[in-house]
């Protein structure tokens, strides 16, 4: 997150607090920067005309004024994806599935042509999957069927970091530094070039260029016990290196599809 973006996301923070307000700690943990960071972002918000009350001392914290203005919700491109991805992997037959699209088409149109460009280019790298069924073997050699879902959401919560990494590597074209443990239980360390995000019945998968094997690779994503952006970058590769789609496998958005 960027400063801009950073700056809109603590005057949202404080309008839902509304005439309660909220403490710098939490608005710091709420955004992963220091308290001081957060005091420097609440004075240039004051600077630039929203009206803050800030007081200092236990009990105190930040209050936003109620008549104060906000612009208009901004998305960024990872925001965008995120809400593709949301509605996405809504089961067919849905309710408000309709709705479901026509938000989906609001938020995209909201976006800046730049940031519209941007976000086009990162949605066609996840790809959702609904149909059950055998799928590429991940690399481990298993398959991509097995147990339901349920433990990689409560995997996930323990594996923020993780998939904060493997967002940032795939939106960014920088390398990655895994530490992968298989099927068996063996673990391994890895360089790899993220090429794309796959969710397929159930699970989310890595697919990536593995400096070590030389070949494409799918990692389970809660397999995946450590991973972290490295300085260097790559030219991402085609998508059509993954080789075709699982049947029914397609990118979370795609706007000249509808």
């Amino acid at each position: 997150m960027n400063r801009t973006e950073r700056l809109y996301a603590i005057a949202e923070e404080l309008r839902r607090a509304g005439r309660t307000g909220t403490t710098g700690p939490r608005l710091a943990a709420a955004l992963e920067v220091s308290e001081r960071t957060i005091k420097r972002d609440v004075a240039a918000l004051q600077q630039a005309g929203l009206t803050i009350w800030a007081q200092a001392g236990p009990g105190g914290g930040y209050v936003l004024d109620p008549s104060a203005s906000l612009p208009p919700v901004n998305f960024t491109p990872g925001q965008a994806v995120a809400v593709a991805v949301a509605l996405a992997t809504l089961p067919p037959g849905s309710p408000f599935a309709v709705d479901a699209l026509a938000a989906r088409g609001k938020v995209w149109d909201a976006l800046a042509a730049g940031d519209r460009d941007r976000a086009q280019a990162l949605a066609a790298r996840v790809w959702v999957r609904h149909d059950a069924g055998p799928g590429p073997s991940d690399e481990d050699g298993g398959s991509h069927g097995g147990d339901g879902g349920g433990e990689i959401v409560g995997r996930a919560r323990s594996h923020l970091g993780v998939l904060r990494a493997v967002e940032q590597a795939l939106a960014g074209s920088r390398v990655l530094a895994v530490r992968y443990r298989d099927g068996r239980g063996a673990t391994s360390s890895r360089r790899v070039e993220p090429v794309l995000l796959a969710h397929t019945d159930g699970r989310w998968y890595l697919v990536a260029w593995c400096r070590s094997r030389e070949a494409i690779r799918w990692f389970r994503l809660e397999r995946v016990e450590r991973a972290d952006l490295t300085a260097e970058t790559y030219a991402p590769r085609p998508v059509a290196d993954v080789g075709e789609p699982p049947v029914g496998a397609t990118a979370v958005y795609d706007p000249d599809a509808g």
